[in-house]
């Protein structure tokens, strides 16, 4: 045996303790947040005015599904920004043939970044200041929205004064290791949030960039992204910045409304998350340490104590498994996706903590971050998170 009987023992009943009370919480808490697709549209015309804000870089081969799905949207009073941001392909050419087309569409070109500014974080700000809307939707690029799902959210925050939402969209995963990596990430992410407590607790917060609905003038009075001009986590700041100033926050799950396909495989989610990544461990080595000896422990040695250890700690750590697998047939139930990648369940916490060392690492060697084509010093970064 690796431990001791009883060191093995000890070690087996804290992780189910602890990884049992994050499934039970996790699993009821996410039945707390309702459904976009459950709430009435409003109806009518006269509506609060809506700008759409979008921004784009290099997005040639994605960006008119996009923007037919956004013009595709049943609302009266909407205008749609679009920033093409620095890009070198056809991004910006193929916005300006779909605003020729409809009027609704206005597309901002930019040429340069600003020092100081990361790339996403600029042009969004670029894009407010040009909007006319009472409510500011900030985007992705590939998002494809539902015909009422922006009816449905105007009316939900005009009824309860909502300053803003937020939605879990769907997330469109084929590869059956991807779609476990983001049932991991879903239930790292609500553990830690604690999405459903956001509209009753000052001290919870989220923000999900590919849906964020805000007022006006509660954007603005924030300071808008002119605020938080360096976060990596711009979304989840926003989040931040609205409940520290006192507005009113919502978050509703997306399913049927909204859908956005996060990554095509898990090779590109590990590319992908390299710009973000370290940002999550506030740029701090001793952090990601102690995060990862936690994940160890808590979620790795489990499957392997279910084979070393013996008796009362091989029954614990076999029901530490089976609560974190429940966790994820239930999550799976909820999206309708397959089973079968549950087979990925056993090596998806070692492929998570290769991502978090791999681009934390590079941020380290390469002292900083290097985003579509953009460095963006480590040090500016870190002064910026610890604003």
């Amino acid at each position: 045996m690796v431990l001791s009987n009883d060191a093995a023992f000890w070690l087996a009943l804290a992780s189910f303790i602890i990884v049992g009370g994050i499934c039970l919480e996790v699993a009821l808490g996410w039945r707390r947040i309702a459904q976009l697709r459950d709430m009435p549209p409003a109806a009518g015309d006269a509506l609060p005015a809506v700008s759409v804000i979008v921004s784009a870089l290099n997005e040639a081969g994605t960006i008119e599904p996009a923007m037919r799905s956004l013009l595709g949207i049943d609302y009266p009073r909407l205008e749609i920004i679009a920033i093409d941001d620095r890009s070198t392909d056809a991004t910006g050419a193929v916005l300006d043939r779909i605003a020729a087309e409809d009027g609704r569409l206005k597309v901002l070109h930019l040429e340069s970044l600003p020092a100081g500014w990361l790339g996403k974080n600029h042009a969004l700000q670029r894009g407010a200041q040009t909007a006319g809307g009472d409510y500011l939707l900030f985007t992705d690029a590939d998002a494809v929205f539902t015909p009422s799902a922006l009816r449905r959210a105007v009316a939900y925050c005009e009824d309860r004064r909502v300053d803003h939402l937020t939605l879990f969209f769907d997330v469109v995963a084929h590869p059956p290791l991807l779609q476990v990596m983001i049932l991991s990430f879903a239930t790292a992410f609500m553990s830690r949030f604690k999405p459903w407590k956001v509209a009753d607790s000052p001290g919870r917060y989220v923000g999900v960039g590919g849906f964020n609905l805000v007022r006006r003038h509660a954007y603005f009075d924030i300071g808008g992204h002119a605020a938080m001009p360096l976060a990596v986590l711009d979304d989840m700041m926003l989040g931040k910045r609205i409940k520290a100033h006192g507005h009113r926050q919502h978050a509703l799950f997306g399913s049927d409304m909204v859908s956005i396909e996060w990554y095509p495989t898990t090779r590109d989610m590990m590319r992908g998350m390299e710009k973000n990544i370290f940002s999550a461990f506030d740029y701090q080595l001793v952090q990601l340490c102690a995060v990862s000896l936690l994940i160890l422990i808590l979620r790795v040695w489990p499957w392997i104590g279910m084979f070393v250890t013996e008796g009362a700690a091989r029954w614990l750590n076999i029901a530490t498994v089976v609560a974190g697998m429940l966790l994820y047939v239930d999550l799976l139930h909820a999206r309708r996706w397959s089973y079968r990648c549950l087979l990925y369940a056993p090596i998806v916490s070692l492929v998570e903590l290769l991502i978090w060392w791999r681009g934390s690492l590079l941020a380290l060697a390469r002292n900083g971050i290097d985003w579509r084509g953009t460095r963006y010093p480590l040090q500016e970064l870190k002064r910026a998170h610890e604003r």
